[in-house]
């Protein structure tokens, strides 16, 4: 079974990109059998997806992961639900900035991941990685990208598909980012264990209690 997890391109007036650092390391770190590709997204509304499934449709993986930035955070995001909406806080990198448009005309209000959500919560704070489910991907690229995707996987019951925000990184010998970070070591993990725990929900793997129930007030 085929993995594809993307990142984005640096956006904003960024040096780097937290998503692709933190995916293009797991992709150089990969060790499993399945084959694990990762593929750089413009930070655009016209471009990320298209790129995002041309890949899909050159690789055809059983498990696709997109990555994206929340800076602001600590912890890592397991993204619930993609909403059909565009508002852009700022400029994409093609200096494009819709405000409340739909990302789809026409479509469904939301779409769901279709990652096992829960027993990904669980896995990764038990890997010893600050994680919340979030209730919302916001309205710019990243949703966007988000959307087409769990649009594309729609009754595609042999694909688990999803997103996941992360913070910005810290690296040994470089400055702490001044806003929420984590180490790029702890972003790495955390991503290995949500590709984990989706192919062992494909092939039945998944232990009896990992879907068990999280409070509320355990996720956040």
């Amino acid at each position: 079974m085929t993995v594809l997890l993307s990142g984005f391109e640096p956006f904003d007036g960024a040096a780097t990109n937290a998503s692709w650092q933190a995916v293009s390391a797991l992709r150089d770190a990969w060790d499993a059998d399945e084959p694990l590709v990762a593929v750089e997204l413009p930070c655009t509304f016209a471009g990320a997806w298209p790129a995002l499934l041309a890949a899909i449709q050159e690789h055809r993986p059983r498990v696709v992961v997109a990555v994206g930035l929340a800076g602001g955070t600590d912890a890592v995001r397991l993204e619930r639900v993609a909403i059909n909406l565009v508002d852009a806080r700022i400029p994409d990198n093609e200096g494009s900035a819709p405000v409340d448009v739909p990302v789809v005309e026409g479509g469904p209000a939301a779409y769901f991941t279709t990652l096992p959500l829960k027993p990904s919560l669980v896995a990764v704070r038990e890997a010893g990685v600050p994680v919340a489910v979030s209730g919302t991907a916001g309205t710019y690229v990243c949703n966007a990208t988000f959307y087409d995707l769990v649009r594309w996987a729609d009754g595609r019951d042999e694909v688990r598909a999803g997103f996941v925000h992360v913070p910005a990184v810290s690296e040994p010998g470089r400055p702490v980012p001044d806003v929420g970070s984590l180490p790029l070591a702890a972003v790495v993990r955390a991503l290995r264990v949500v590709v984990e725990t989706a192919l062992a929900d494909l092939d039945g793997r998944l232990a009896p209690d990992a879907a068990r129930v999280v409070s509320a007030g355990a996720e956040h």
